[in-house]
């Protein structure tokens, strides 16, 4: 059964600081990429962060270039999101998503708020 469960979420002031977890279960981790999402209230769900499973290269949104990181631990199966400077815009709910490109395989897990407040 594959699991993907989000944590660290919750309420923070302008500039403050969360990390993030995502613990993976049920499909081998260190073959795929990793993603975070986000979604804020009447938005469209919009991709923040990637790390990949070879090279674990990673790739940033344009607005938290700098502020957030992304980064993985294969032996543990899960994948964090560091997010420092946080700014009002950053509020919303966090997805993580793990994604298989040459199986064409995607799973989702169940999303952790994150609310930023000024």
């Amino acid at each position: 059964q594959v699991q993907l469960v989000e944590s660290g979420g919750g309420l923070v002031q302008v500039g403050g600081s969360l990390r993030l977890s995502c613990a993976a279960s049920g499909f081998t981790f260190s073959s795929y990429d990793m993603k975070w999402y986000r979604q804020a209230p009447g938005k469209e769900r919009e991709l923040v962060a990637i790390i990949r499973s070879a090279g674990r290269s990673t790739n940033y949104a344009d607005s938290v270039k700098g502020r957030f990181t992304i980064s993985r631990d294969n032996g543990k199966n899960t994948v964090y999101l560091q997010m420092n400077s946080l700014k009002p815009e950053d509020t919303g709910v966090y997805y993580c998503n793990a994604e298989q490109i040459v199986f064409g395989v995607n799973y989702w897990g169940q999303g952790t708020q994150v609310t930023v407040s000024s």
